[in-house]
Parts: C-alpha cells; sequence; structure tokens
C-alpha cells in the first residue's frame, strides 16, 4: 500500500501558466474563484498523469507499507523517481517495530525502476504476519519551473482539458497528452508464469 504523506504545496502550481494557457482574462474581482479551479483542474492534471505513468511530478513524501519484498535482493518502488530513501521501519506480527539502519540498504536510482537493495546478501525477512514501511522522497522537482518540459506541458494541456475549454473532458486522456506522457510511462511486461 502507498500512502502520499506530503500533498503538493499550493505555491507549486503553476495557476499563472494554466490561465495563460487558456487565454483566460485576468485582474478581475473573481480572479480568486477562478484561481481555485484552476488549482483544483491542475491536481487532477497532475494525479492523472501520475497514476497513469507512475512518475511522480513534485517532490514529496510517501510511505509504502508491505508484506513481502518484490524479491530478497531487490525491492522496487511502485514510482519513480526515488530521490531518497528515509526510514525502513521493519514491523513483527506482534506489531513491535525497529528502524533498519541506513547502513543496511541503498537506493538504486532508476528513471523507471527505483529499488531499495541489500548491502549485504538479502533484505531483512519479514516473517508471517510481519510487514515494512518504507518512507521515502519521490519528485522530479518542488518547483514547476524544474517539471520537465514535456510532462509539464502534458499537465496543462489535460488540466485544460478538466476546465472545459480545449476537448470533451469525458473522452479520457487526449492525443496531444498521450504523446507527451508516452515515455515516461513504464512497459511492464509478465511471462505466463509469473
Amino acid at each position: 500500500m502507498l500512502a502520499e504523506m506530503t500533498p503538493v504545496p499550493n505555491s507549486a502550481l503553476p495557476v499563472e501558466r494554466l490561465a495563460e494557457h487558456l487565454r483566460l482574462s485576468r485582474g478581475f474581482t473573481n480572479d480568486g474563484d477562478l484561481d481555485a479551479q484552476l488549482e483544483n483542474c491542475l491536481r487532477a492534471s497532475v494525479a492523472a498523469i501520475e497514476a497513469r505513468t507512475g512518475k511522480v511530478v513534485f517532490r514529496r513524501r510517501f510511505v509504502q507499507t508491505v508484506t513481502h519484498w518484490s524479491t530478497a535482493e531487490r525491492h522496487v518502488f511502485p514510482i519513480a523517481p526515488v530521490v531518497s530513501v528515509e526510514i525502513v521501519r521493519i514491523i513483527d506480527r506482534l506489531g513491535e517495530a525497529r528502524i533498519l539502519e541506513p547502513a543496511a540498504y541503498a537506493l538504486v536510482t532508476d528513471m523507471h525502476c527505483p529499488g531499495l537493495v541489500p548491502k549485504s546478501v538479502t533484505l531483512p525477512v519479514l516473517g508471517s504476519g510481519g510487514s515494512a514501511e518504507v518512507e521515502f522522497l519521490a519528485g522530479y522537482s518542488e518547483t514547476w519551473d524544474a517539471v520537465p518540459g514535456d510532462l509539464g506541458q502534458a499537465v496543462l494541456m489535460l488540466a485544460g482539458t478538466f476546465f472545459g475549454q480545449d476537448e470533451d473532458a469525458t473522452a479520457g486522456f487526449p492525443p496531444g497528452t498521450m504523446a507527451l506522457i508516452e515515455p515516461y510511462r513504464t512497459l511492464r511486461l509478465r511471462g505466463a508464469g509469473a
């Protein structure tokens, strides 16, 4: 299970850029209402693109709870890019937790498949009824200006769709947005026995 520990801050959302993208007039008394609507469209767009690609646009903290590792030699994170691993807690079946020493593991930074690997032979055995909680920092940037350009453009285009200016919002992802996010999608192949 993956949970977001910190939301995208309002200050990171490019409300003015979206208003420019939509060619909206600014400077009226109802700009506050409009800004709230634009912010909601941006949040929805970021969430949809992150869900579709598995890539985190704005840097923030997450916690993943697992009852088993991906493999004994490597645990694969469900999102990318992972910037750092903050805490790894091993929880036994009675609920007793211990913090795994940072010297016991390392982060493998990979833009599509980041992982947690042991510095020894294997990751700790979680045991029956046991689990692990991994707190980590993930995302391209804390600010809009450092988000990759094509991904940022996709966010603006999809937010425009949600705002109702570009395309029919019931039609799903617009083709232009899909073309921009395609390089960020992770291709998952599974064999017949997997």
